[in-house]
């Protein structure tokens, strides 16, 4: 049922993505339940993965920045012994190979912990030369996308029942899991795509957190509250009254920068703050603002109060 939300309402819906649903067809399905056009992801799931989509809502879709570069956590299915064009379910093979021993994967494990360089795979979304590399791909072009920085920071064989895995990634933003199930393959001498994968968490969000499809109403909508701000591990500031308000309008933000403070604590250095954003909450607990860092100055990132 189709349900309408308030004037101006606006937040964070926390979804269990299923499988065989796109992430453009999950947004669709918020816009349809709260009537609005502004719905913005925080980084997608592919059609055959399931879990953990956050999506933000009317004025919030423009802190997807602040979103999107978040670590993320996966369970992922890898199947050995067979490799596909798209590095999923859905592809035509491509390769095989024998099998590997369990030892041999749990070594190549070792290799993929901590920074490394990884090749997106060619049905990617990045572009190449001003494409999108899957659109070159489908179209019969050879892609071959650059090696780019990425991040592990956990990396566990769970379960090992051949010719199937069970993997727990911890990661960074802009981590493939596709190309990692090819690579673990490839250095464990096989070949293998993701049979299956299921996002647990993003940031300190977790999947159980998450509300299902045919359970999605107006009720699942939850404000940009302080704890959003944490759950993104970054820091909470507070403006008295007389300063919130003048925040709320974009008044010149370098004279108002002593009158914030941690919650419950006293005056602010600013400079203590750590990492590069933060975000600034009236001493209701409304969202104001969140105010980012670049050479040591402040300003603002975007006044959500205004929106």
């Amino acid at each position: 049922m189709r349900e309408r939300s308030e004037p101006g309402f606006s937040g964070l819906v926390a979804l269990d993505k299923q499988p065989g649903v796109t992430s453009f067809q999950s947004l669709n399905q918020v816009k349809k339940i709260f009537s609005t056009g502004k719905v913005g992801h925080t980084g997608t799931l592919d059609k055959f993965a399931s879990g953990l989509l956050l999506i933000l809502v009317g004025r919030a879709a423009k802190l997807a920045p602040w979103f999107s570069c978040c670590d993320k956590r996966y369970s992922a299915r890898v199947r050995f012994g067979l490799e596909t064009a798209t590095l999923d379910p859905e592809g035509e093979a491509v390769a095989e190979a024998p099998l590997p021993e369990r030892e041999a994967v749990e070594e190549a494990l070792l290799k993929f912990r901590g920074n490394i360089l990884q090749a997106p795979p060619a049905y990617s979304a990045i572009h190449v030369d001003g494409v999108r590399s899957y659109e070159l791909a489908r179209s019969g072009v050879r892609v071959e996308p650059e090696k780019r920085p990425v991040a592990i920071y956990g990396l566990e064989l769970v379960s090992w029942d051949p010719p199937f895995a069970q993997i727990e990634v911890h990661c960074s933003k802009g981590a493939y899991i596709r190309s990692l199930a090819r690579d673990l393959a490839l250095e464990a001498g096989s070949r293998a795509h993701l049979a299956g994968l299921r996002r647990t968490g993003v940031s300190l969000f977790r999947l159980e957190d998450a509300v299902l499809p045919e359970n999605l109403s107006a009720g699942a909508l939850k404000p940009i509250s302080p704890a959003v701000f944490r759950a993104l591990k970054l820091p909470v500031l507070e403006a008295d009254g007389e300063a919130a308000a003048s925040l709320a309008r974009g008044r010149p933000l370098a004279p108002l920068l002593g009158r914030l403070r941690f919650p419950g604590g006293t005056g602010l250095p600013v400079s203590e703050a750590a990492g590069n954003a933060a975000g600034i909450f009236d001493e209701g607990g409304n969202f104001i603002a969140v105010i980012t860092r670049e050479g040591g100055r402040w300003a603002y990132g975007y006044v959500y109060a205004r929106g």
